[in-house]
């Protein structure tokens, strides 16, 4: 189940049972902002997993292009935003090593949608997210963090460099920024909203 209701009480003392929330994941490569991106967008204090890179890890843990990280996600991220009244977003960022991605078919049970963000430098890195989502058939937007000094590159230049599907959405946005990053949100959902619209009338076509 993509998402699900949420009774809630307003300010008269009544219930509100139309609230939405909705499951939504974000994923990427290692270092490319997911922890940063839901700590920019949670209303809440976002729950972390990171714990400290150890020399143990340098063997597994590709940190070319990102040299200044000191810490990884070992779980998740978690974080809640409202998008408008009556309808809020979960964020599940995923761990972006190989060695977490066991982790990720648990968290995308009943998710929306997904974000990949990418990283110009590395945006290999971030191919696994965008097959894994593409075999599920589960709705996602590309997200390009940009980086500063990293080159600057067009969304249709990186659509095709990933070789996304026709119609899946590439957006540019600052992982840092809470309002570039609620864009992108609203972004996937208007485009998860579609697909799931389209697959429901597909089925009953």
């Amino acid at each position: 189940m993509a998402y699900e209701r949420s009774d809630s009480t307003g300010e008269d003392g009544d219930v509100d049972s139309t609230s939405l929330a909705l499951k939504i994941l974000v994923a990427g490569g290692f270092g490319v902002g997911k922890t940063t991106l839901v700590g920019a967008v949670s209303e809440i204090r976002p729950l972390r997993t990171e714990e400290r890179l150890s020399r143990a890890g340098e063997s597994v843990d590709d940190t070319g292009g990102v040299r200044q990280k000191t810490t990884t996600t070992v779980a998740m991220d978690f974080g809640r935003i409202t998008i408008r009244s009556g309808l809020s977003l979960y964020l599940f960022g995923t761990p972006g090593q190989d060695r977490f991605w066991f982790l990720w078919d648990e968290l995308s049970q009943g998710a929306l949608g997904a974000v990949v963000l990418a990283d110009t430098r590395r945006l290999e890195d971030c191919f696994p997210a965008v097959d894994y989502f593409e075999h599920r058939k589960i709705p996602f937007v590309v997200a390009v963090n940009c980086f500063v000094g990293a080159r600057n590159y067009g969304a249709h230049e990186v659509s095709r460099a990933l070789d996304l599907d026709r119609g899946t959405p590439v957006v540019l946005c600052d992982a840092r920024d809470r309002d570039s990053g609620k864009e992108v949100l609203i972004r996937l959902v208007e485009y998860a909203g579609r697909m799931h619209t389209a697959r429901l009338l597909d089925s009953v076509g």
